[in-house]
């Protein structure tokens, strides 16, 4: 529920210092008229969450959670959204009137958003591609089921590692195919693919940019140093590319309007993040 009283909200992770996401809460609270509600950093591992939020008063609005901590926020919720469970994990903890916490993953937010604003994802095609399975993988996954695909592919070094992101797929309703990257002949895999979310470092997709470029939607969450390799590649073929920039701020609509109980002034953070970016990337808002 909103409120003009004064009100707390943190970002917990480690390490967190170089967030953005007080960025991002600050400009929308700013532009929401509560100069009272205070956004902080918190360094917090995944085995204190419990206790910590196990403690906090009435004065918090809600908490953003990155890694390591996600999991456990799922765990430590009284309730889960269904793309929260999905996904296997929550970057967002809301209190509820009854007590406990509500945890929710906006992330898939981040990335359904990234894709389409500045992706320039109309809604072709079923199949998809991810290059690696940490926990964005699992976003992503979950992402692609609400964008309307079907299937997916995911490419990655040990695919025993992949179980989580396939299990977060499944859960979605995909058809999962898990490959190992060394076994991969990238044309082959990419051929007739609608969307590619590459999570992995850019000297390991350097070697195969003709064919991963050639994907007519790409997400790259590697933003620093840019552009990367396959943001060159793509834009050299006169496409589109999104960024893990978009995806943090399109996560983090659904963030403010969940602690504020108010529209997320969607300008006002854009233009907050690309000020502390130096406008690294365009943050198309559509």
């Amino acid at each position: 529920m909103s409120s003009s009283a004064p009100r707390r909200a943190a970002v917990l992770g480690r390490p967190v210092q170089h967030s953005l996401s007080p960025v991002l809460h600050g400009a929308a609270y700013r532009a929401l008229g509560l100069p009272d509600w205070t956004y902080e950093r918190i360094e917090m591992d995944a085995e204190g969450l419990p206790e910590f939020v196990g403690g906090l008063g009435p004065e918090w609005a809600g908490l953003s959670v990155t890694m390591p901590g996600k999991r456990a926020a799922l765990a430590v919720a009284a309730e889960a959204t269904p793309r929260a469970t999905a996904v296997g994990a929550a970057n967002t903890l809301v209190p509820l009137p009854s007590g406990g916490w509500r945890a929710d993953c906006t992330d898939v937010d981040g990335v359904t958003g990234a894709l389409r604003t500045a992706g320039g994802y109309a809604g072709d095609g079923d199949l998809a591609v991810v290059l690696g399975a940490g926990g964005t993988a699992a976003a992503a996954v979950v992402a692609f089921a609400q964008l309307g695909l079907t299937r997916v592919r995911l490419v990655v070094r040990e695919p025993a590692r992949a179980r989580e992101t396939a299990q977060a797929a499944q859960r979605a309703g995909l058809a999962v195919e898990v490959l190992r990257w060394s076994d991969v002949d990238f044309h082959e895999v990419t051929d007739g693919v609608a969307v590619l979310v590459t999570t992995v470092p850019p000297d390991a997709v350097a070697p195969h940019l003709p064919a991963l470029a050639a994907v007519p939607c790409v997400l790259d969450v590697i933003y620093h140093p840019w552009p990367t390799p396959l943001a060159s590649a793509v834009a050299g073929r006169g496409g589109r590319i999104a960024t893990g920039l978009d995806m943090l701020l399109h996560q983090a609509f659904g963030q403010v309007e969940q602690f504020t109980g108010r529209p997320a002034p969607r300008e006002a953070m854009r233009d907050a993040l690309a000020d502390a970016t130096g406008g690294a990337v365009p943050l198309p808002l559509g």
